[in-house]
């Protein structure tokens, strides 16, 4: 008997790998966090993932210019893109893991409600339901009936699931016109000056073993995009997708363990909303039960981090897919 694992179920383990990356990735980022400023640590996170990514770009082999086709729609991703970087370290240096998670869980769901103005699709009763239920999700999770435990950080984790799912949407909107390399370029480039602008007044002089923390960040990141390619090279979109909400597992795992964080049920209760939400869509989708797809699209769990996660990786691997998959790459985020 063979004891090769099948097809199927390569590209959702794949993806399980990845999504344990990138939350090893967050919990550096969070343990960093508690010594530094986030622009501090998206400073240095750029700066040292600037190599890795020079790697990849080196290996693309579209021809054309840096100039955008669609400038002012990339000025937008890369405002979004800016916003949900920032809002993400920002909010894994200051909330518990699982709470920013649950939060960040909304994008597919708001990818849903964007899909409407910028991409003109048109959604039933059944995903405006599911958004609902999502966003009940949300509040379950924030509270707002309690005031005194709402922070900055709550807010930092919902402008990273609106700017991701923005920039998701712009990307699949111009995805087939924009070469990889500027949907990539701009909003590293943002992040990096933005962040850089800020150093003289945040800046505190780093020890090693810190730094080398920041590079491990960096190298997380690009593994975890990396794998990422494979998991929906291997898989579909729909089956593949969904394993971000892995993450929540992770959460509570390193949280007790490296944090002392113990999820109380009220996030439980609304991540359980969220995920539930964000699936119901989903299956709806792959099942051939909605006639658009904007969140079986959506790629990767953040659009836009230190440097690139998903979509535009899979545009600049586009020419070494199988046939047929170059199609599903240019199509854009699920990012």
């Amino acid at each position: 008997m063979s004891s090769r694992l099948p097809p199927a179920l390569i590209g959702p383990l794949l993806a399980l790998l990845a999504f344990a990356l990138f939350a090893t990735h967050d919990v550096l980022v969070k343990a960093v966090g508690a010594t530094y400023s986030s622009f501090q640590i998206i400073f240095f996170s750029v700066l040292l993932g600037f190599p890795l990514t020079t790697v990849m770009l080196m290996r693309d082999r579209t021809s054309g210019t840096l100039r955008p086709v669609h400038p002012w729609w990339i000025f937008l991703r890369t405002i979004a893109g800016v916003s949900a970087l920032m809002g993400a370290f920002y909010a894994f240096s200051n909330l518990p893991l699982a709470q920013v998670y649950a939060l960040i869980f909304a994008s597919p769901l708001l990818v849903t409600v964007l899909s409407i103005p910028i991409l003109g699709e048109k959604v039933g009763p059944h995903r405006w339901g599911a958004v609902v239920a999502g966003l009940v999700g949300v509040m379950v999770v924030l509270r707002p009936w309690n005031v005194d435990a709402l922070t900055l950080g709550h807010g930092a984790a919902l402008v990273t699931a609106i700017g991701s799912a923005t920039a998701s949407v712009i990307v699949r909107k111009i995805g087939r016109e924009e070469r990889g390399v500027v949907l990539l370029l701009y909003p590293m480039m943002a992040n990096f000056v933005l962040a850089g602008a800020l150093m003289p007044v945040v800046y505190i002089p780093m020890e090693a073993i810190d730094l080398g923390m920041i590079a491990l960040v960096a190298l997380l990141a690009f593994a975890g995009g990396l794998i990422m390619i494979a998991a929906y090279r291997m898989g579909e979109a729909a089956v593949v997708a969904p394993m971000q909400y892995s993450q929540i597992i992770w959460a509570a795992i390193f949280g007790a363990v490296f944090f002392d964080e113990v999820p109380d049920f009220m996030t439980w209760l609304g991540a359980g909303i969220i995920i539930c939400s964000g699936l119901y869509i989903v299956l709806r989708e792959s099942l051939g039960s909605s006639r658009t797809s904007p969140v079986g699209a959506y790629r990767s769990r953040m659009e836009n981090v230190a440097f690139p996660r998903i979509p535009a990786l899979l545009r600049l691997q586009a020419n070494r897919m199988p046939p047929g998959y170059e199609a599903l790459a240019k199509r854009g985020p699920k990012q």
